[in-house]
């Protein structure tokens, strides 16, 4: 689904340029390798509509090599390198755009080029378990993105896809400090449950990190500390499940009245009920 709205997306940004590719290209001078790279460039744009990109890609490289000092050369090789990204072969897509990026400086392409290799790390992301090399690189480029072209549709949808990359760099520091915690490591679990709170602040993962530190500094005896981050939990999430489970930490038998209480209402509401019909 993404790669299709992605698709879409794209189309909108070269099509226009290929059909007015169409037009220039018939006013071109007709020598041999003129009539060669028409050829490649036609080829692999009716391949890449076919739905063919691996071989929509090599007819690209191929118009480039044929061209190489018009401007059909830099719309060929990032046309080649989309055609790449299409298929998933992001480590041929990133080799094309790192090489476009040098090679072509002064393209007017070269904001879609920096997005396209954010994209392709984004794609590389698999979850909070696995190398997290993707989820850094993908990060940076998109702040790039931001940063360097800050009134293009590239910056603001760069801007969503960071966000949705916080929530996965918070979710690898809490998969890591419940492993430590597991083990028993309590300075490494701490360290990990610190660092979602101080720099994933607006991610979701905020609220248990919080409660794991008043769990971890329970256990270590250090009681202030422990109700610190408790106080601070139920002053901004009250209402949340993690704000109950450190309650139950501090009044261990909460749940023991909690339930005495509800067989007293339970009590009560039954007598009621009784005295309907004495």
């Amino acid at each position: 689904m993404k790669k299709f709205s992605l698709y879409a997306f794209l189309l909108l940004l070269f099509l226009n340029t290929c059909s007015k590719d169409e037009k220039e290209i018939s006013v071109l001078k007709e020598n041999r390798q003129d009539l060669e790279m028409i050829s490649s460039y036609r080829d692999a744009y009716q391949a890449l509509e076919e739905g063919d990109p691996y071989f929509a890609a090599k007819k690209f490289l191929e118009a480039e090599l044929l061209f190489p000092q018009s401007k059909w050369a830099s719309q060929s090789a990032l046309m080649a390198s989309y055609s790449f990204y299409l298929q998933n072969y992001y480590t041929e897509a990133l080799s094309n755009l790192e090489r476009f990026v040098v090679v072509y400086p002064k393209s007017k392409n070269l904001v879609y080029a920096h997005y396209l290799i954010a994209i392709c790390y984004y794609e590389s992301i698999e979850d909070e378990k696995r190398d997290s090399a993707p989820l850094i690189k993908a990060k940076e480029k998109f702040t790039f993105v931001i940063e360097k072209y800050p009134n293009t549709e590239f910056a603001l949808d760069s801007q969503f896809k960071l966000s949705l990359i916080e929530n996965i760099l918070a979710a690898k520091e809490m998969y890591l400090g419940r492993h430590y915690l597991k083990k028993e490591k309590w300075i490494a679990s701490m360290n990990r449950f610190k660092n979602v709170i101080e720099n994933f602040s607006q991610t979701v993962f905020v609220e248990e990190a919080l409660h794991r530190l008043v769990e971890v500094n329970y256990k270590l005896g250090l009681i202030d500390e422990s109700q610190k981050y408790a106080n601070t939990l139920g002053y901004n999430y009250m209402s949340s499940q993690w704000y109950k489970k450190s309650y139950k930490i501090f009044n261990q038998d909460y749940s023991v009245q909690l339930n005495k209480k509800i067989e007293r209402d339970k009590e009560g509401v039954l007598k009621r009920f009784k005295k309907l019909f004495d």
